[in-house]
């Protein structure tokens, strides 16, 4: 089986040479880049299947990159920062981001949230869903708007499908924040909403399928 690809985007030795070591020894091919301008030709380059991005960089900053990123493609990003304010972390979820690390950090955590990234996925039996005008081809990991495909990120891509696994249940922000980010995560319930926000904005008029449930959090419901 062909080894996963990381390409890391760290200014700092120490850090990057941790974070490397630590994927190294699960199986994972590294790519490393020292600035986001080279995190940006190391991306086009190397084509790695995930990203680890810190946000303080020379020459490019991770915002950026970030953003960059986006515009070619739906590869999971985990962002890294030294910065916690609460804004930060919003502002890394709308540009795309799919994690959201604080330094000092734990190399065991950001491993697992790595993988998870990787692994969380529906049965293999389970090839494709229809609901409304929402079709998803679960082998090729695609999303389509009446026979149109939609760019989604990985996250994106989690939470329609953990939502459309549980149509016409209310469910609440901290029982999707558990299923679609895991049950370590330490960020805000506004990163639910964040995300829904911009999931509703992708779908188009299949939007409307994601309903608020006031006072608990949302619903997805085909209305007849």
């Amino acid at each position: 089986m062909k080894r996963k690809k990381v390409l890391i985007v760290e200014d700092e030795e120490r850090m990057r040479i941790l974070i490397g070591d630590y994927l190294k020894s699960e199986g994972f091919e590294v790519v490393e880049a020292v600035d986001g301008a080279e995190g940006i030709d190391k991306f086009e380059a190397q084509k790695p299947d995930i990203v680890v991005l810190d946000i303080m960089l020379p020459r490019m900053d991770g915002w950026t990159v970030c953003r960059k990123i986006r515009e070619e493609s739906d590869i999971p990003i985990v962002m890294l920062t030294a910065r916690s304010e609460e804004s930060d972390e919003l502002f890394g979820f709308e540009l795309g981001a799919d994690e959201y690390v604080t330094k000092p950090f734990s190399p065991k955590i950001l491993m697992a949230r790595i993988k998870a990234l990787m692994n969380r996925t529906l049965p293999d039996e389970i090839q494709a869903l229809q609901v409304g005008c929402i079709s998803i081809d679960t082998a090729g990991h695609t999303v389509s708007i009446d026979g149109k495909k939609i760019e989604l990120t990985p996250k994106e891509y989690e939470l329609l499908l953990y939502m459309l696994k549980n149509r016409e249940i209310a469910l609440s922000r901290e029982q999707i924040l558990d299923a679609v980010w895991g049950f370590d995560y330490y960020g805000d319930y506004r990163t639910v909403d964040t995300h829904i926000k911009r999931l509703r904005t992708k779908l188009e008029h299949c939007g409307e399928y994601i309903q608020t449930v006031r006072g608990l959090g949302y619903k997805f419901e085909v209305n007849s």
